[in-house]
């Protein structure tokens, strides 16, 4: 990737070079035309998460919001919950770019309610519709890119927050923060892929 090219070309360049390429549709608007040109590791970083949100959204495809939310395995997951808490996911780590652990907020004085919004991220709720969550996905995305296309720099780090899941006194860069996003990504876009499968027989590769 020695020429500049924008994420939009690296994303379209990616998806046809897909083995379900026939099968699939063009990723157009997203990420967003406007994004800087970016190159070399940025470039890669960004195409591979392009490629990764292309294929959760594809699980999605020709559904109405009455299949979106269909629980059609042993998991409590449906195909716009997923949507959802990807997007949250996404949304949550840029903000910690920016903004270091304030962004997730005090883990150990979460109350109930607290952690009642955050299972409502892994359901659509009554009014939600799967077009409103793809839209508020693809809005996710375009902030990301955007962000990732400015930063002076990949190296700079932030604590991470005080969990029982994160090691305690560790900093992660913005490189390794794109990299958890892209790695949730892909994990639940097979997870989507074997929910679409279980719900219609209609599968992203095969």
């Amino acid at each position: 990737m020695s020429e500049t090219t924008t994420v939009e070309e690296l994303t379209t360049r990616d998806i046809t070079d897909a083995p379900v390429a026939a099968e699939m549709p063009a990723a157009t608007g997203e990420p967003a035309a406007g994004v800087p040109a970016v190159t070399g590791e940025r470039a890669d970083l960004l195409a591979m998460l392009a490629k990764h949100r292309h294929f959760l959204r594809f699980t999605t495809r020709d559904l109405t919001d009455e299949q979106a939310v269909l629980r059609t395995t042993a998991s409590e997951l449906c195909l716009g919950g997923l949507i959802k808490h990807v997007a949250a996911v996404e949304r949550n780590w840029v903000d910690f770019i920016l903004d270091g652990p304030s962004a997730m907020g005090d883990f150990a004085t979460m109350t109930e309610a607290d952690w009642a919004r955050r299972a409502d991220e892994f359901r659509m709720l009554p009014g939600e519709t799967l077009a409103g969550v793809l839209a508020g996905y693809a809005e996710v995305a375009r902030r990301t890119d955007e962000l990732v296309a400015g930063l002076p720099g990949l190296d700079a780090t932030q604590p991470l927050p005080e969990a029982p899941w994160f090691e305690p006194g560790a900093r992660w860069s913005a490189r390794r923060v794109l990299i958890h996003i892209i790695a949730e990504t892909a994990q639940h876009a097979g997870h989507a892929d074997i929910i679409r499968e279980s719900l219609d027989g209609a599968k992203s590769m095969g």
